[in-house]
């Protein structure tokens, strides 16, 4: 195993590992008093307590999104011990599980940014939120026939970034790397994912301008590293040197396909990757990967749990906002060699500093359904 990847999954597990040792020594905000209850900390909060529900911290991108929720709470005045994490683990049950218990041990007074986990769980958790009385925006993951206005002012809003642009921009670049001819793999995410769905149709739209790019082979990799190793050693194994580009839904599932190919000696294959983590960018500064597509996680869950608890205080009436505030494209940053280090000196060696009241100012425009 490189060196690269064997660093990279260390560091995911010691992360998980301490994450749990805190959470059984009580130092996670589930544990820290006056959170589920009345402490002196919710004066600042309106009297609301703050949380965000999601799979885990363990990858870059999701203590990213989690530290942007702790960036807009620390705005209040308050602690980011003062939100609550509420880690699902990618069982959608858990996830609708956590935040009934959240909101009963609150009375119901919860605003809640949510990655719902998958699309059918976003109708029975937005509709618990509102039976209880709290407020909640989701991202990413619901399905079409959901709409917050249908909900009513509870269900704040929902985020989501575009999948299908940015994904058929770097297929674009990866197909043209390949002189516009030979065989391209996909490693996608979980299946039943919006995101995982609209990188593949991103990819797939691309292949139109390309007659010559044959589609050898789609398969889910989870969005997790080390399947994604065993499934690109299984495209290698079928397809051999047909194979001569890599398309990757996510960031993680790159890393294992970069550890794929470098068991077997192969060196130089483009590969395209999403969600622009600090070690993907690095990638890319290196020549190790083409392309990322960076979503600015920080700034998504910072917006996500403003929105929700900014419509819990009353600062606004969501009803009273046009359908393209609460169902709103995040913004997008594809990262190329050329522009990596440029991007990583705005982006990741330091933090931009956002103003959660201005609710909508990096949206992307309305989500647009086919």
């Amino acid at each position: 195993m490189s060196t690269f990847i064997k660093d990279f999954i260390q560091r995911e597990t010691i992360s998980r590992r301490n994450f749990l040792f805190a959470s059984a020594a009580g130092l996670t905000t589930a544990a820290v008093p006056g959170v589920f209850g009345r402490g002196a900390a919710m004066a600042d909060s309106g009297g609301w307590a703050l949380a965000w529900s999601y799979r885990d911290r363990a990858s870059a991108y999701w203590n990213a999104i989690v530290s942007g929720g702790e960036a807009y709470v620390e705005s209040l005045g308050l602690s980011r011990d003062d939100m609550t994490n509420l880690i699902n683990e990618g069982s959608s049950e858990k996830s609708l599980a956590d935040i009934k218990a959240f909101l009963a041990k609150n009375s119901g007074k919860g605003a809640i940014a949510c990655d719902p986990n998958d699309s059918p769980n976003a109708r029975p958790v937005v509709e618990a939120v509102r039976e209880a009385g709290g407020y909640i925006s989701t991202i990413w993951n619901k399905t079409d026939d959901l709409h917050p206005w249908d909900i009513g002012d509870n269900y704040v809003a929902h985020i989501s970034w575009s999948g299908e642009a940015p994904s058929e921009q770097a297929a674009r670049i990866l197909f043209d790397k390949m002189g516009g001819e030979g065989g391209v793999v996909h490693l996608g995410g979980i299946p039943a994912n919006i995101p995982a769905i609209e990188r593949l149709n991103g990819l797939k739209n691309a292949l139109k301008d390309y007659p010559n790019i044959e589609l050898l082979d789609a398969q889910p990799a989870d969005w997790d590293t080390t399947k994604a190793a065993e499934l690109m050693a299984s495209y290698l194994t079928r397809y051999g040197d047909k194979i001569k580009g890599v398309h990757c839904a996510n960031d993680n599932m790159a890393y294992g396909v970069i550890e794929a190919l470098k068991a077997e000696g192969i060196t130089g294959m483009p590969i395209t990757a999403f969600d622009g983590n600090p070690e993907a960018v690095d990638l890319v500064m290196k020549g190790e990967l083409l392309a990322t597509v960076f979503t600015n996680p920080h700034w998504g869950g910072g917006i996500a749990l403003a929105l929700a608890h900014q419509a819990a205080i009353g600062a606004f009436k969501p009803s009273e906002e046009p359908k393209e505030h609460r169902e709103f494209y995040g913004p997008s940053i594809l990262v190329t060699p050329a522009d990596a280090e440029a991007f990583k000196k705005s982006y990741l060696d330091s933090t931009p500093k956002y103003d959660w009241n201005d609710r909508w100012g990096l949206s992307a425009g309305g989500i647009v359904y086919r």
